[in-house]
Order: structure tokens, then sequence, then C-alpha cells
């Protein structure tokens, strides 16, 4: 028994004041020596083109019916040197392909550069925002108003569509 050291139950408190100095310095240093990611980031101009190709590859034209339709839409998508594209979809929720966009987040520009559609559109004419998402193929409805570089895709709204023509009726033969 007397080789066995005794425990207090009460401790000294001048290790209790040890820890707290050397906490406190521990955190006013690691404070300082801190070089992680900041709360804010610089917007990047980094380009979406791979997003898009993958959009139109694996989401709008997919499968081999629309195989020529995509084939030409990636050919103007290569030839382009802007470094932000936008998707015109459709006016519903369908997300149905209509036309590809060139997106200038400096002048908050967007101009068509093949498909369907108005030859540019402001900021008025956008109905819904969407991202892709490159792992489940599909576009996710952004909970925003106003066009930023994290856009992939929009809808414009519905009385901007021209409407088809009406079918013309056919002339009936009548019998004599």
């Amino acid at each position: 028994m007397e080789a066995l050291p005794i425990l207090s139950r009460n401790p000294s408190r001048s290790t209790d004041r040890d820890w707290e100095t050397a906490s406190a310095a521990s955190s006013l240093a690691s404070v300082a020596e801190y070089t992680g990611p900041k709360l804010f980031k610089e917007p990047s101009s980094k380009s979406n083109k791979p997003i898009i190709h993958n959009a139109i590859s694996h989401c709008c034209l997919a499968g081999k019916v629309n195989e020529p339709h995509k084939n030409s839409i990636l050919e103007e998508l290569e030839k382009c040197d802007a470094n932000h594209y936008i998707i015109i979809l459709f006016r519903d929720a369908g997300c149905q392909f209509r036309a590809l966009y060139c997106y200038y987040p400096d002048t908050e520009e967007i101009y068509k550069l093949t498909g369907t559609g108005p030859k540019n559109i402001t900021k008025k004419m956008i109905d819904k925002l969407y991202k892709y998402s490159s792992d489940r193929k599909q576009f996710n409805l952004i909970p925003a108003k106003t066009m930023s570089v994290s856009v992939d895709a929009l809808t414009i709204h519905n009385h901007l569509w021209q409407p088809k023509w009406p079918a013309v009726p056919k002339k009936t033969q009548t019998r004599k």
C-alpha cells in the first residue's frame, strides 16, 4: 500500500491555471498561424464548359436518337472562347434542351450561341435558374433570382416563347 501514490480529490489550482494559460496561448497562436480557407471566396473565372458538355451529352441530348443534334451543339461549344455557358431549357420543369448561350458575368449579358430561343436574354426574361448535378445527371432548381457564374441552365417565362402557327384545317372533299 505504501508504494501506491496518493490520489487527491482536490487537484491543485495551479494545474488548472497552467491548463487555462496554455489553452489561451495555443488558441492565440493558432489564430495567427491559420492558413485554411477564408469564409469569402472571390468568384473565379473558371469555365463551366466541361459541366455543360456533360449536361448536353448525358442529360439534355442523351441517346442515339439525339446524336446528330448533340454533335452539332457540342461542335459549337468547342468553337466558342467564352468562359461561361448557359443552357436554356424549355418552359416547363421537364428541362428539355432548347439552346446554348454564352454568359458574360462582367457585363451580365447572355447571348445565343446556337439553338432555338431569343437572341439575348435579359434579367426580366429569366424565370427559373438551375445547377447541373454531374453525379445525378439532372438539373436542380436554385432558389435564387439573380444570375451568377454558378448557374448552368435557366428557363424563360412562358409568354416569351413564340407560339407555333395554328394548324390549317385540311379541305374536306364533298361528294356529289
